[in-house]
């Protein structure tokens, strides 16, 4: 699970603790990450992330970059 989300917003809270409680893999993306799709793609390739989270807003700027097609880790997104 990729962990990108700011902690001072309720969201994290569930990418804290559900890979944790689930016994999966928890990669904390560094901060600012959250609003740049090419440094998560490069994070998502890197660790091979299979799930993650997305505000609607950042969801549809990340499904515009181009290279997003080379995620082939991924299997969930929220």
């Amino acid at each position: 699970v990729l962990q990108k989300t700011p902690f001072s917003f309720d969201v994290s809270v569930w990418e804290f603790f559900w890979p944790l409680m689930t016994g999966a893999r928890l990669v904390v993306a560094a901060p600012g990450d959250h609003r740049d799709p090419a440094r998560l793609i490069n994070l998502i390739n890197q660790q091979r992330v299979t799930t993650l989270h997305f505000v609607p807003s950042m969801l549809q700027a990340f499904l515009q970059d181009p290279a997003v097609s080379t995620c082939q880790s991924l299997h969930r997104i929220v």
